[in-house]
């Protein structure tokens, strides 16, 4: 069997817009309901959710006959945990709260099999198709995406650092900390919180790295992607649920 390839990094190196949701309910059936809504990408979160490696095996094999990428969020930047998720099959990993170049690189090494990172070896695995891959271990890395996400003054202030770091594949923005670092904890829509954002994806882009981003507010979205993100998620689905039900339940609320 041929080594799977991963659309969504090759979709990045050519600078294609990649639109995508958080999927942040870990049932398979819900991630797979959404699979085929259009999106170019899922983000299958265990850092927010109570996702875990077992639930997002699941949620693979649910996406995995539909033309959409799927990134995996692990709880931190855990040597365990990122070794876990790719012998499950994923091949684009979301890191969380990078603060330093030192950090995103302790990531790459986790990403990579020796002599060049510290990735354990096991021949049998669904990333390898259970041994059917020919090379798997020469040849992963190849196809593997890694992706950082900084997301404290602390990271902004090592942002170039950070994102030309060798093997990091894209730099995320996170708002929602981030926010809560600039002493704005829950004001996503503060001048002061957008601004920095917005500075942010243009510093990643003048190192010539991939900027993501996660908001539910269809204007910034789009000016996010006006200056320059690559990976742009616009939406959860867990609020998209609630929000949604909230409303048709208005709809037909009496007095």
């Amino acid at each position: 069997m041929e080594l799977p390839v991963n659309a969504f990094k090759r979709a990045l190196a050519k600078g294609q817009q990649q639109v995508g949701l958080w999927c942040s309910l870990p049932g398979a059936y819900v991630t797979e309901a959404v699979a085929g809504s259009g999106f170019d990408w899922l983000l299958l979160d265990t850092e927010h959710s109570p996702g875990d490696p077992l639930t997002v095996l699941t949620q693979l094999q649910a996406v995995a006959p539909y033309p959409v990428s799927a990134v995996v969020r692990p709880a931190s930047n855990d040597t365990v945990l990122i070794k876990r998720f790719l012998d499950l099959g994923a091949q684009t990993l979301l890191i969380p709260y990078v603060q330093n170049a030192n950090e995103a690189k302790h990531a790459v090494a986790a990403m990579r099999y020796p002599p060049q990172g510290i990735r354990g070896v096991s021949a049998l695995t669904r990333a390898t198709r259970f041994g059917r891959v020919a090379g798997y271990a020469k040849r992963a890395h190849e196809e593997l995406c890694l992706l950082v996400q900084i997301e404290t003054r602390e990271a902004l202030d090592d942002l170039e650092a950070i994102a030309s770091v060798d093997g990091v594949d894209g730099v995320f923005i996170g708002p929602g900390d981030l926010a809560a670092s600039l002493d704005r904890v829950g004001e996503l829509a503060h001048p002061e919180v957008k601004n920095a954002i917005e500075d942010a994806i243009r510093r990643v882009r003048s190192c010539n790295k991939p900027a993501g981003i996660l908001t539910g507010d269809a204007g910034f979205a789009k000016r996010c992607i006006e200056l320059g993100t690559a990976f742009t998620a616009v939406g959860v689905d867990a609020g998209i649920l609630v929000r949604a039900t909230e409303a048709l339940a208005q709809q037909f609320r009496i007095g």
